[in-house]
């Protein structure tokens, strides 16, 4: 049996069809858009532009974004082409599957649940942080921790973490609320995207009033920069090559990735868009290019406002609440509101991260290479509830159970891997199928592919080493699923 048989588009296509099986269209290209918003705007902006800011990159930043977005835009042009071919549930592991066939599909749909089931529960770890700061940490340590921390307070208590009651509230909400219908959860995400943006959108026009323009001088970190001190004392030195000039660029632009995390989460729900040849390219590429701007915009203002090196001392979640605070007079209450809008945007990345993810396994179900369970639709919403409910249990339980120093690059490699192999896969599907209708063409093909997929290998190489062995000893595991379960449950004979 091959390890790359590859389904056939007429396949997949009439997959899409069967209205009995398949999941219900009842998305439009503006819930799409907001779809794409939702996933993006959120803890990489508010928590990942200061990391990168502070360590990295300094002020230019926001050439960091735009390099980011420049990996995306290659990749967001090949995804727009697929979507509009192929408007079916599993966003990049399907386009593998009729490219480059059924093992690398794995390996994307594999890397895939970095993305979206570990950024879930990262991101929900994140939000019980958020929550206990807007309450004052009035919320019992040990009921907002997992079991492996521990706090020793003020008054020489020795504090142990018990559940992260608040982390396994937000996924019950938002996975019930996904099992409901995917309307419904549109509905909710476009009025969380609404306020987050509204408040992102007030600290732009507030902040820039505030900026100081020594901040901006020199835009790169130079080599020689002066170390910052971090909190535990010890310096923070700026000679490594990737955390100076182009090369922190470069480093920061792979940090930020984070925060572009989400347009691609688009494509998963591909079968239930209304009008996908249409709809899917003007949601992956709208919803990039309104998150662009305001993260250029947002950066710009941010490391203007309190000088890079703040942000290693002061500490990276906090960062944006610190500047308000520290330097702009007479607007401390809007830093109470900045938290409100990192709880929405946190809040509507998980939603589309739990979507993105379940969409990922039904398909990869229906295909043989995940039990059933995964593919069953509730009888009358529609919705994949049994994988929305095994995904809350298992996300639920990584994000109570474990402590939250899961890093954002982890989560970034596996959709970095995803986005170059999609690159790849529009180059293959031109020379194999060329005269397949195409309703979104890629420009400049092989270029932007190839730019796309160079661009993103550059950013993965650009990441720790650590991260990088974590990513493969994540993808040996799927391999041996894959070699002990899913080839042999393929539904597709070769």
């Amino acid at each position: 049996m091959s390890l790359f048989r590859k389904k056939t588009l007429n396949s997949l296509l009439a997959q899409a069809a069967d209205s009995e099986k398949s999941l219900k269209r009842t998305l439009g290209p503006g819930n799409l858009i907001a779809l794409g918003i939702g996933a993006i705007i959120g803890a990489g902006l508010f928590v990942r532009t200061a990391a990168a800011a502070g360590g990295h990159a300094g002020a230019a930043v926001t050439v960091s974004f735009i390099v980011a977005a420049i990996g995306c835009a290659f990749a967001g042009l090949c995804y727009a082409e697929f979507a509009s071919m192929i408007p079916i549930a599993g966003s990049a592991y399907t386009y593998a599957y009729a490219t480059m066939g059924e093992l690398v599909a794995w390996i994307i749909g594999w890397a895939l649940v970095l993305e979206y089931a570990l950024g879930a529960a990262t991101v929900s770890i994140a939000w019980s942080e958020f929550l206990n700061k807007l309450f004052d940490n009035r919320i019992p340590y040990e009921w907002c921790h997992s079991p492996f921390e521990k706090l020793l307070d003020a008054n020489g208590v020795m504090h142990h973490g018990i559940l992260n009651a608040p982390s396994l509230f937000i996924l019950l909400v938002l996975s019930l609320l996904l099992i409901k219908g995917t309307q419904e959860s549109a509905v909710v995400n476009s009025i969380i995207v609404i306020i987050k943006v509204s408040i992102v959108l007030l600290f732009i026009a507030l902040g820039w009033q505030y900026i100081n323009p020594a901040n901006h001088h020199p835009y790169m970190i130079p080599a020689n920069a002066k170390p910052a001190i971090l909190p535990n004392g010890n310096e923070y030195t700026y000679t490594n090559f990737f955390r100076h000039g182009w090369g922190g660029v470069l480093r920061g632009a792979a940090i930020v990735f984070f925060a572009f995390i989400g347009f691609d989460a688009v494509s998963t729900a591909a079968q239930e868009a209304r009008n996908p040849k249409k709809d899917m390219p003007i949601g992956i590429l709208g919803s990039l290019v309104i998150c662009t701007i305001l993260y250029v915009l947002f950066s710009w203002v941010l490391t203007g406002v309190a000088p890079y090196t703040d942000f290693v001392r002061a500490g990276k979640e906090a960062s944006v609440a610190y500047a308000i605070e520290t330097y702009m007079t007479n607007y401390h209450w809007l830093a109470k509101w900045v938290t409100v809008g990192i709880l929405a945007g946190f809040s509507s990345v998980i939603l589309v991260m739990l979507l993105g993810q379940s969409r990922v396994f039904y398909s990869m179900s229906n295909d043989g290479l995940l039990p059933k369970v995964f593919s069953d639709l509730h009888p009358k919403f529609r919705t994949p509830y049994k994988s929305n409910g095994l995904l809350f249990l298992f996300v639920g339980a990584i994000a109570t159970l474990l402590p939250g120093d899961i890093t954002g690059d982890l989560t970034s490699i596996g959709t970095l891997l995803a986005f170059a192999l999609v690159c790849v896969g529009i180059i293959i599907m031109r020379k194999a199928d060329p005269d397949h209708p195409r309703p979104f063409r890629t420009p400049l093909v092989p270029l932007v592919p190839i730019l796309g997929a160079l661009l993103c290998l550059a950013m993965i190489i650009s990441l720790d080493n650590t991260t990088i062995l974590v990513a493969l000893a994540w993808m040996a595991i799927g391999l041996m699923i894959y070699f002990s379960y899913s080839k042999k449950h393929s539904k597709i004979q070769s």
